[in-house]
């Protein structure tokens, strides 16, 4: 069995959607990489751990490349923490976003760690998943300096393809007003959970919702949460629910928070922005990626555009070049989450042949951007 699949088995079973098994899933990869020579600077935020380890015996005249991964994974039932093998698939909680695609990157440092030709920074965060907003790991390591290079990488999966754009976030949490009414008489008052919906409907509907680019089809609309009534016998007066509004470049979030705050009975409580990333094609460390996967996978691997978001935009606001790479996989914080157990070998191998192929000299300037309007995290 390889290295990359006993990590990634590994990973899964501490569960790390919990406090407890993000600290035993960072005692586990601190102890791997100590174990190969590589040390590991452990600093926490939150009051959770962040790994930071140094890699290569590159010259400072190389590209410093950032290998950019997080531990925790979003909550899921207790079986899904039992790693299952289906033939190619590695199926588990957190399997593709992103065990495997750190797993990979773990083996990639550990296979750069003497190597003259590379120059890597190896940074693992606790909280890419978490719901805090204003205080992330990535945004105050980069923010600060204490992590940063020439060129960043995160391990989200993205089929071997290279990710060079992505959705901003546009996150809402809502007020919607009723009015109250005994519930043996409903007419006599306006429930707030329908009105609730009804207003989801209504920012499905807005004309934004409609638009298109060049890389994405519509912008990703989501109602990821709603609560309201406080007992069976009355009709709720509020309702409050959260919308997760993933928009297109070129789109302007104030004018969509807007257009949702002038829907009636609707109170905006809070919002929470994260531009979207771009990255240019021609980028020189993106054009070098792409054909080190496409020689791994034996294939063509293209740059792509990508629904979810991630920590790359931290680095996109301090000006580095910033994408996503990681392994075929599927299911994405679903039931059957699964990463293909050879693409983690091929991911492994594209990593280090990238870095390997890198050559003395820094990064074209210019070639990255985040939406302005928005902030990162």
């Amino acid at each position: 069995m390889v290295d990359e699949q006993l990590i990634a088995e590994r990973l899964i079973a501490c569960d790390s959607s919990r406090g407890e098994g993000i600290e035993q899933a960072a005692g586990f990869i601190s102890g791997w990489l100590s174990s190969r020579g590589i040390e590991v600077e452990r600093l926490e935020h939150r009051g959770l751990p962040v790994l930071i380890a140094q890699v290569g015996a590159g010259s400072d005249a190389l590209p410093q490349v950032v290998l950019h991964g997080h531990l925790d994974v979003v909550p899921g039932p207790s079986e899904q923490s039992v790693p299952r093998i289906d033939d190619d698939r590695l199926v588990g909680r957190g399997a593709s976003d992103m065990t495997g695609g750190l797993a990979a990157m773990l083996c990639a440092a550990a296979d750069l760690a003497d190597d003259p030709a590379a120059r890597v920074q190896l940074v693992i965060v606790p909280d890419e998943e978490a719901e805090e907003i204003d205080d992330r790991a990535t945004d105050e390591l980069v923010a600060s300096g204490k992590v940063g290079g020439d060129f960043a990488i995160t391990g989200e999966p993205t089929d071997l393809h290279v990710g060079v754009e992505a959705k901003g976030v546009l996150l809402m949490d809502l007020e919607v007003a009723g009015r109250s009414a005994h519930g043996a008489t409903p007419w006599l008052g306006e429930n707030a959970v329908l009105r609730a919906l009804d207003t989801f409907r209504s920012i499905e509907s807005l004309s934004f919702a409609r638009e298109s680019s060049e890389t994405f089809d519509r912008p990703s609309i989501n109602l990821g949460r709603i609560a309201g009534g406080d007992a069976p016998n009355r009709v709720p007066d509020l309702c409050h629910l959260t919308v997760d509004i993933r928009y297109l470049p070129g789109q302007d979030p104030r004018q969509i928070a807007a257009a949702v705050d002038a829907l009636e009975g609707v109170r905006i409580v809070r919002t929470f922005e994260r531009p979207p990333a771009w990255v240019s094609r021609s980028d020189r460390f993106v054009v070098a990626l792409c054909e080190a996967a496409a020689r791994a996978v034996g294939g063509e691997a293209l740059s792509v555009g990508r629904d979810g978001a991630s920590d790359a935009v931290a680095f996109l606001a301090a000006g580095i070049p910033a994408v996503e790479f990681g392994p075929i996989g599927g299911g994405h914080h679903g039931p059957e989450e699964w990463v293909s157990i050879s693409s983690l070998a091929a991911m492994r191998s594209a990593l280090t042949a990238f870095i390997r192929s890198l050559p003395v000299g820094g990064r074209v300037s210019g070639s990255s951007g985040a939406a302005a309007g928005g902030v990162g995290g």
